[in-house]
């Protein structure tokens, strides 16, 4: 007997959720969240999983509700006997604290690969972790996907012979670098200090970016500080316009007001998270065939590795 593929979602991710279902070929599963007066919430399977594979749509921002409730999803579905319970995290929340970077913090990330395995995670799929070796926290196979995969169509039709591959920090340089032989081009690095988080007090740029396009590649856009900085920089240094590539769009506090009021030509984003608002200047790439073409290839024991177009 064949084994039944049943997709749900989480109310964070319900619009992405519903095209990778759709992409699929399956309608997204019935799920039911009662709320108690006091922000209590229960969801609920109103189908049965018994025996299925289970795929739990749902990107992990904050609030930390987002997490819970995919943790409460996934102990739902080992509940009801499910046969394999997959989660699917666009956007994997808490990656920036993969470290002790000083004294008396917690590692958040790794604090969230134990509690998706407590609950009973068998696999897990994400995009674009902020760091790589947030694979290893984990006792399950996870499939890292990198929207490099969409935004290389993007680029090839941006590419004039006179890009420039930037990254806006040196933590960035390796993604950049690697855009940077795939698509032939020279690599410029904005080298940034910070008094505090989201807070960049100096930024120089290294590299020549004279009479060139530049394009920023990052992995997420939090309150635009850095990008946009770095673009005014950019052009500031003779660069003929800046556009940005960045998987997630989380887009906080000023971060709107900035990219509107900046020298960014355009913003390239995924739709791992929702947009709180629209942009003349933000351009939305969808991930949802990527990820229900990787969902087929795990349910025929299939490979993934050609997704894999720079990592």
């Amino acid at each position: 007997m064949s084994i039944g593929v049943k997709i749900f979602s989480g109310r964070a991710s319900q619009h992405l959720a519903t095209q990778i279902a759709n992409s699929y070929g399956v309608k997204l599963g019935d799920v039911k969240v009662m709320e108690f007066s006091d922000g209590e919430f229960q969801p609920s399977f109103e189908e049965t999983v018994r025996g299925q594979d289970v795929f739990i749509v749902q990107s992990t921002m904050p609030p930390s509700d987002n997490l819970f409730e995919l943790l409460l999803m996934i102990d739902a579905a080992k509940r009801a006997s499910a046969r394999k319970i997959i989660a699917v995290m666009p956007y994997f929340g808490l990656a920036r604290q993969d470290r002790k970077d000083k004294p008396r913090v917690a590692i958040g990330a790794k604090l969230v690969a134990n509690m998706l395995m407590a609950a009973g995670v068998d696999r897990v799929i994400t995009m674009d972790l902020h760091a790589d070796q947030i694979q290893g926290f984990f006792e399950v196979p996870v499939d890292h996907l990198y929207a490099s995969t969409i935004f290389l169509a993007e680029l090839e039709k941006l590419d004039n012979g006179n890009l420039i591959m930037a990254a806006p920090d040196a933590g960035g340089a390796k993604r950049a670098n690697s855009y940077a032989k795939k698509l032939n081009t020279s690599l410029a690095i904005c080298h940034k200090q910070r008094k505090k988080a989201n807070e960049v007090a100096e930024m120089t740029v290294i590299g020549d970016v004279k009479g060139k396009d530049v394009i920023l590649i990052d992995d997420m856009c939090d309150t635009a500080g850095t990008l946009t900085k770095a673009a005014d920089l950019f052009i500031e240094q003779g660069a003929l316009s800046v556009r940005a590539f960045c998987t997630h769009a989380v887009l906080s506090g000023p971060a709107f007001e900035r990219i509107e009021n900046s020298k960014l030509t355009q913003l390239f984003v995924t739709d791992t998270i929702p947009l709180k608002q629209k942009s003349d200047k933000i351009v939305v790439l969808s991930v949802a065939d990527l990820f229900s073409d990787v969902i087929r290839r795990l349910i025929n024991n299939q490979s993934i590795s050609s997704h894999f177009v720079i990592s």
